[in-house]
């Protein structure tokens, strides 16, 4: 019996990144000249597409400037700075001892999810990094969800995520969504883009798979 794919989100889902991330974004917004958002609205840009960020707050003929000056600090230093949420490295163990296959589908650019899970050393439970592009292809959750689907046969049954984007590509692809309530999407975003269940902690996902495959054998 082939195995069934679970999709995982990094940032916010297995990975707490704000702090290289608003790093990032501060630095870039000094390249050019321009005020950094507080804490509380950069929360708001772990999620989305960057440069679709960027866009919304310097216009989208500055955007390219300031995704190349964050990816300055980024690919030497800001990659870097993030943690492993408690619990992440025991409860992808035991999905994969479960039976499942894990893969991580990021809109973060492949090239440094490769690294970020590497440095984590949960490279080896991971049986592919499906992430955007450099040029920015494969951004938006919902077309990169077709991508690692197809590339999977197909195999996909669920999305882990805590944002409302992870919810739509989620839907979007015939997969069920479980929302991530420990990351940067609070319960009423993940509610409200029509999560099929809530969890509350990492431990709780083996569950929930286990719970989903036996509706689906009924």
């Amino acid at each position: 019996m082939t195995a069934p794919v679970v999709f995982l989100d990094l940032d916010g889902t297995l990975i707490e990144p704000s702090e290289g991330i608003f790093a990032c974004i501060r630095y870039a917004l000094q390249r050019l000249g321009e005020p950094a958002p507080p804490d509380n609205e950069l929360r708001e840009w772990v999620g989305p597409p960057l440069r679709d960020s960027f866009a919304a707050l310097l216009g989208n003929d500055r955007a390219d400037a300031a995704v190349a000056a964050y990816r300055e600090r980024y690919s030497d230093v800001g990659w870097r700075e993030c943690t492993l949420y408690p619990d992440i490295a025991a409860a992808l163990d035991a999905l994969v001892d479960a039976g499942f296959r894990l893969v991580l589908a990021t809109s973060k650019p492949g090239v440094y999810a490769r690294r970020i899970v590497r440095l984590h050393d949960i490279d080896g439970v991971l049986s592919d990094v499906c992430g955007a592009e450099l040029d920015g292809r494969l951004s938006h959750k919902e077309e990169l969800l077709a991508f690692a689907n197809d590339r999977h046969g197909q195999r996909g049954i669920a999305m882990l995520g805590d944002r409302r984007y992870d919810v739509a590509g989620a839907r979007r692809n015939g997969l069920r969504a479980l929302g991530a309530t420990w990351g940067f999407g609070s319960r009423e975003e993940l509610e409200g883009a029509g999560a099929d269940r809530l969890l509350d902690s990492p431990l709780d996902v083996l569950a929930a798979l286990n719970d989903i495959g036996q509706a689906e054998g009924n």
